[in-house]
């Protein structure tokens, strides 16, 4: 598959895997210095890109594991969705859960892309759903 890709500024960076079997491609921070992030704060970080996602797709921009785990920098909205038909330029609401002043470098890896298909449904509206085993069972009603 490819997707047209536009680089906004001179300094964006392509997305890139880590390695050949990576489902996620690398977004890169596209600013001019580097930019602090207090505790418990979001901040929206441009890629300096725009794309156009194939229809019957959509970008799926997840936390770097490291960058989460080690950093305690993830996306705000937990996964975040670049629509097929939206053209505007890919940012990451990234969020420091962390208790300690993070800082954003210069093109660093912020956040990771994946490019996932769905599907299109109409909804039904019904008086009454299907019978199942589980029922209404809610959190945690099917054991740990």
């Amino acid at each position: 598959m490819k997707i047209n890709i536009k680089k906004l500024t001179d300094t964006a960076v392509l997305p890139e895997r880590g390695s050949a079997y990576a489902a996620g491609y690398d977004l890169f921070a596209d600013i001019k210095e580097a930019k602090e992030m207090q505790p418990h704060t979001t901040a929206m970080i441009p890629t300096g890109l725009a794309m156009e996602i194939p229809e019957g797709y959509w970008g799926g921009i997840f936390a770097r594991s490291g960058l989460a785990s080690k950093e305690g920098l993830r996306p705000a909205n937990c996964v975040g969705v670049v629509d097929a038909d939206y053209r505007g330029e890919v940012k990451v609401a990234l969020h420091n859960d962390s208790d300690a002043v993070r800082t954003i470098a210069v093109g660093q890896k912020i956040a990771q892309m994946v490019i996932v298909p769905f599907l299109s449904v109409e909804f039904d509206e019904v008086e009454e759903l299907s019978d199942t085993v589980r029922g209404v069972g809610g959190f945690g009603s099917t054991g740990k």
